[in-house]
């Protein structure tokens, strides 16, 4: 299997619009769920947000994305948010995703700090971010809705000394 990691193109939208109509995606982001494609393209067509979607066989299969920071004593910091459609969970498209979206910052971005937070539930992802160097830097405490309950997220980051 060869994943095919590239920048994210308007023609991509309705791909992603796919994936986020999985509620096992869905539930593990910041979105609600059943996103339309204009949703997505208000999330994926802002200026500061750089996005990169993996394809097997020229099907988008996910898609990784760094939101800039725009305050200007944050301008070295990026966010991370990542999904995988559901189909293709633990084959290590989100990994693919995840190294190639590093080279990008640490190389070509110039961002030192990438960040996220995932639920604490959210075993493997977990485990994933640890893998390429995320750490844990503290818990929030039932911090976001998830199928109607409050859950905390874990909050991680990984640091690129220039």
């Amino acid at each position: 299997m060869q994943v095919n990691v590239r920048r994210f193109q308007s023609a991509d939208l309705s791909a992603l619009s796919e994936i986020y109509r999985y509620r096992e995606v869905t539930e593990n982001t910041s979105q609600l769920i059943y996103l339309g494609e204009e949703q997505v393209a208000q999330i994926f067509e802002h200026a500061a947000r750089y996005t990169l979607v993996a394809e097997i066989d020229h099907t988008l299969v996910g898609h990784i994305t760094l939101i800039l920071s725009e305050k200007w004593r944050s301008k070295h910091v990026a966010s991370v948010a990542l999904a995988v459609h559901p189909q293709w969970h633990g084959q290590g498209i989100g990994r693919a995703l995840l190294l190639e979206a590093i080279d990008q910052a640490d190389n070509w971005l110039g961002l030192q700090r990438l960040e996220l937070d995932v639920y604490v539930d959210n075993v493997a992802a977990i485990g994933l971010y640890e893998s390429v160097g995320f750490v844990t830097e503290g818990v929030k405490q039932q911090a976001a809705l998830k199928n109607g309950r409050f859950e905390s997220l874990v909050f991680m980051a990984r640091l690129h000394s220039l």
